[in-house]
């Protein structure tokens, strides 16, 4: 410090000093003291900070996670590259051990289910002791697809503790490593029983049936998991209650059928670590996806048996609660993000791809906050976006909205319902479909008078 300078001496000396003059004159006649950028930068009440050189700023479009998407579908890198072709030797080989495995698991099946038509009652243990062939073979091929070893962390608890397993769904590995690991009586789309050589395989395990858009028919599904699970006879029931496959980067909405029976559950975190390729079965072909697990050297796959998740002693607890506890520990462990989205979502991208949009994640809304809050159906909400999609909309999605919202109310009369009045679908299409701005005072107002 210099000699001359004390306590009271001012620290910064002979330094010129800005003067900003604020005048008093309307803020239309108000004139900036400087315009870096050669705009127009007057005070108003939309950009306050304008006498300051500051640009105003408009708030960013609604952005939606994709909980879908495969960060890996392209092949990039010259590594990759080289990886794929030293592999593809390896590849040729596992290919066959593939095949070779699930022929003889397949065989081994028909074999343990040849003349048994009891499938109400648990399968007999004779019958149980041949399935352990097949259980083998799905071992093997794991290994085919470069799982050749796989980390474990935690036990099952027993079945009597908690005869329900849920978990989170990346891939269709999962189903494979459960059916090794488990043999356990899985919950699955009605649309699995005619897949060659898998459909007589789950039928093995018992399998309850369900179709996702019949009331009755979850009903049913809902019955079943409770008869199984109070019976210890039968194998503990592996459900995936998101229901579909994502990228293992969110949990999205969990189906509460694994929930209403109100047993003790074994929440279970299925993990892909990887660097230059994305294990996930979201927007990619099956043939690419196996292609790609072929031409590895090695698939890394974690798994981890999380602490039972038991029903709430001496409090009333209902299935959607219990799920949100479960739905709670299987992120955290996983530390990832809890979204809303559901199968839904999936089938708005999917009708999104096939009107060849550009993005077609930008028309996922979160499909199960939409069922609650809107009571807008999956299939009413996909209906809604192919009549959408079919009036051709231009890139920014606002040219034609009004010329076309009048149309718009004649072609949806359902929703012209008390539950689904005409400012609900304006708001839909508006918000989600149009991609406009949104006043977010409006949507309070709306949905605080829906509710």
């Amino acid at each position: 410090m210099a000699a001359d300078q004390t306590l009271s001496a001012p620290l910064l000396d002979n330094v010129p000093h800005t003067v900003i003059t604020v005048h008093e004159n309307p803020p239309s006649q108000a004139q900036p003291p400087f315009d870096n950028h050669n705009q127009d930068s007057s005070f108003d009440e939309e950009n306050p900070y304008g006498f300051l050189g500051a640009h105003g700023f408009e708030v960013p479009g609604p952005t939606t996670v994709d909980p879908f998407k495969n960060y890996t579908l392209g092949i990039d890198g010259l590594y990759e590259w080289v990886k794929i072709v030293v592999c593809l030797p390896i590849a040729a080989l596992r290919l066959v051990l593939f095949g070779l495995c699930l022929t003889v698991g397949y065989v081994a099946t028909v074999c343990a289910l040849r003349g048994w038509e009891d499938k109400q009652n648990p399968m007999p243990k004779w019958r149980c002791r041949l399935m352990w062939v097949t259980r083998l073979c799905s071992r093997c091929i794991l290994f085919s697809f470069g799982y050749h070893w796989i980390r474990r962390k935690g036990r099952p608890a027993p079945r009597e503790i908690a005869p329900i397993v849920v978990s989170n769904h990346v891939s269709y590995i999962e189903p494979i490593f459960f059916f090794y690991e488990l043999f356990p009586t899985i919950v699955a789309s009605e649309s699995h029983d005619s897949m060659p050589f898998v459909g007589t395989i789950i039928r093995a395990m018992q399998v309850i049936y369900v179709n996702r858009f019949s009331h009755s028919s979850r009903k049913h599904a809902v019955n079943e998991i409770k008869r199984k699970a109070s019976c210890d006879q039968f194998p503990r029931l592996l459900l995936f209650p998101e229901g579909t496959t994502t990228n293992g980067r969110a949990i999205i909405s969990f189906q509460l059928g694994a929930f209403i029976p109100g047993y003790p559950i074994q929440p279970v975190i299925v993990h892909y670590p990887h660097v230059h390729f994305d294990q996930s079965w979201g927007n990619i072909s099956l043939a690419k996806l196996m292609f790609r697990m072929f031409t590895q050297f090695h698939n890394f796959m974690e798994v981890e048996y999380l602490p039972v998740v038991s029903p709430l002693e001496n409090v009333k607890e209902n299935a959607v609660q219990l799920a949100q506890r479960t739905s709670h520990a299987i992120a955290t462990a996983l530390n990832v993000v809890q979204t809303s989205h559901s199968y839904g979502d999936l089938m708005l991208m999917t009708k999104a791809s096939e009107f060849k949009q550009d993005k077609p994640s930008l028309y996922m809304v979160e499909m199960a906050w939409i069922e609650s809050l809107f009571r807008l159906s999956t299939l009413e909400a996909v209906d809604l976006l192919d009549k959408f999609l079919s009036m051709n909309p231009d890139s920014s999605c606002l040219g034609r909205y009004y010329s076309r919202m009048r149309h718009c109310y004649h072609i949806f009369p359902s929703l012209s319902s008390p539950l689904h009045p005409s400012w609900l679908v304006q708001d839909y299409l508006d918000f989600y479909f149009f991609k406009g701005r949104k006043k977010n005072e409006r949507l309070l107002v709306n949905t605080g008078s829906l509710t």
